[in-house]
Order: structure tokens, then sequence, then C-alpha cells
């Protein structure tokens, strides 16, 4: 996680994340354009170099640039939320639980019910460690999106392949 918290600046930052096994989702604050091209950037070199490293491999890592889709509503920022720290369900992960591999154990916008009190416990030392992620500056994802009310873990983005 050293390449998420190194690719935080001032006037760029990362709020939350989330890593499945063939994409990233990352919701991130920047001053503009120019800094959101600039952060996005750097943050793939991080992100590429560390993935080579792990592998013991050279190369391009990223096959395509990030989509970028600004947020501009209350809930609009929530859904986003709860699709990048929810988005394992999407993947067939149980949906009683956090992710691990996203800062959903540093997140403070979790409703606090039965299932969440299951979900700690599947995080183990995590919420103990410094978040890798930066607190929002952003009214919209510091409160804004709080309108809409809490996350709650039994919500999130439906598993592949389901049908309503």
């Amino acid at each position: 996680m050293g390449s998420i918290e190194k690719a935080s600046q001032a006037e760029f930052q990362i709020v939350h994340f989330s890593v499945q096994h063939d994409h990233i989702h990352f919701i991130v604050e920047a001053r503009d354009k120019a800094n959101l091209s600039r952060g996005m950037r750097g943050l793939s070199i991080r992100l590429a170099r560390a993935i080579n490293r792990g592998l013991a491999r050279r190369g391009p890592v990223w096959r395509e640039r990030y989509h970028a889709h600004a947020l501009t509503r209350p809930r609009e920022v929530r859904h986003a939320l709860l699709y990048v720290l929810m988005n394992h369900r999407k993947h067939g992960a149980s949906p009683a639980w956090l992710d691990r591999c996203s800062s959903a154990a540093w997140f403070d916008g979790w409703r606090k019910d039965v299932l969440f009190e299951y979900a700690l416990r599947d995080l183990g030392g995590f919420s103990g460690l410094a978040p890798p992620v930066q607190p929002a500056r952003t009214w919209l994802a510091r409160e804004g999106w709080r309108r809409h009310r809490l996350l709650g873990v039994d919500e999130g983005p439906r598993p592949r392949g389901f049908s309503a």
C-alpha cells in the first residue's frame, strides 16, 4: 500500500480504493484536470513499478488509460463509495464481509449493525494500521453524501450474472 500512500500530494489525493484481480478503482480528489492527470500518471507509474518488482518482471502493466468520472452530487458520491468499497461483491465475495484489498477498514461512514461486527472481525489487524488514503477535503466526499444515509455492509454492486 506504500505506492498508494506516496501518490497523494497537496493537489491530488487518493480518498478510497479497491483492488480487484484485473482492475483497480480509486476515488480521488484533485485541484483541477491538470493535477488529476499528473496525479494519475504518477500513481500509475508507482503501481506498475511495485507490481513489476513484486512479480520479478519488467514491461508494461496497464493496457489502457484510466477512466475518470467527475462526481458532482451527494447521491452520486454515495453510490461511488459503495461501488468502490464493496466492489468485491460484484466479483463473487460474501456480501457480509469488507474487502481486505480496499480502504474499507479506514472508512468512517459505515452503518453500525450486526453485519458490521462480523465484517470487522474479518479485517483482523488492518484497522489499527495507518491509513493508506487521505481524508476527503471536499464537502461532497467528506459529508455531503451522508445526507443519503451511511453505507451498510449488506449493500453494494450485484454479483456478475445476477438478474433481478
